[in-house]
């Protein structure tokens, strides 16, 4: 996909300890493809008052997703949760009242959000959006937590 200078994009972190967080950023210079120069909406350079600008590859941009409307978030659908000044991709285990706690495999940590905190999580393939909301009724999943040795996925009903 070709980005345009002034395009709203995500950038996706390889760095260790930021690996599964994606960061708003703006395309600020493209160099033949490869890379690109990007201001980040929400981060800030070392001096603490400029935007950080910096050099990215382009695998590691993505367009900025489209809102996805849900009336609710089930049991082992995959969102992203916006902590840290980014979003971060885990998988929703249980609901306490108006929280909804998300369980991130890159920490091994379980936290719990605001709805207005959380969105759907989409994957960007082949110039294609595809959301990962799971569809209950077609496989069985088990994880193991500390709290839930074994936690087993039932249909919902949407």
């Amino acid at each position: 996909m070709a980005f345009r200078i002034g395009g709203l994009v995500e950038i996706c972190s390889k760095e260790e300890g930021f690996v599964g967080s994606y960061y708003s950023a703006e395309i600020i210079f493209t160099a033949e493809k490869t890379h690109f120069l990007v201001e980040y909406k929400n981060l800030l350079a070392q001096d603490g008052k400029r935007l950080l600008r910096e050099i990215v590859r382009a695998d590691e941009v993505r367009p900025y997703p489209p809102a996805i409307q849900v009336s609710k978030l089930g049991l082992f659908d995959r969102v992203d949760a916006y902590d840290k000044d980014g979003w971060w991709v885990g998988r929703i285990t249980r609901r306490n009242k108006s929280r909804y706690h998300v369980y991130f495999e890159s920490t091994g940590e379980e936290i719990a959000y605001s709805v207005s905190q959380l969105r759907v999580h989409q994957e960007w393939k082949n110039g294609k959006w595809t959301d990962c909301l799971v569809v209950a009724n077609l496989f069985l999943i088990c994880y193991h937590f500390s709290q839930a040795p074994e936690i087993a996925l039932v249909p919902q009903q949407r």
